[in-house]
């Protein structure tokens, strides 16, 4: 993959990022709360991978415990992202799994906007950051 390919495949995973904080809203207004939780983790994971795919094409893995101990590891505990980006990634992830694999889980509609907002804040953080290393945004 050439590094104009990695860059518009970063774009497009940013832009689906952006429309998973979209749709977690939109779910909120229909009072679907688990599909909420579900789009707001998938606004943060696919921002990590639009991060990742800059350096390694291996962005694409299926595991995603891969990719977040690859991002906590070289820009989490680099400094380049604050630790809370961590916790935001972690209740993101559990909330995640609980809403998609208990039907018994139950989430208030309180939680999963401040899940969202999180994600919309890790969102934005990933943006700018992209911004510095020189990428144009879409």
């Amino acid at each position: 993959m050439t590094k104009e390919d990695k860059l518009n495949y970063s774009k497009l995973l940013l832009e689906n990022a952006r429309q998973c904080v979209r749709t977690a809203r939109n779910n909120v207004e229909f009072r679907d709360y688990k599909a909420a939780a579900n789009r707001s983790y998938y606004a943060i994971f696919h921002s990590m991978r639009a991060v990742l795919m800059l350096e390694e094409e291996n962005t694409q893995q299926s595991k995603h415990s891969g990719v977040i101990s690859v991002f906590r590891q070289r820009y989490i505990k680099e400094g380049i992202f604050s630790k809370e980006h961590s916790g935001t990634i972690s209740d993101a992830f559990e909330i995640r799994n609980e809403a998609d694999y208990d039907v018994s889980y139950i989430i208030s509609k309180e939680s999963v906007v401040e899940q969202i907002n999180r994600a919309e804040e890790f969102l934005k953080a990933v943006e700018n950051y992209l911004a510095q290393q020189g990428v144009q945004l879409l």
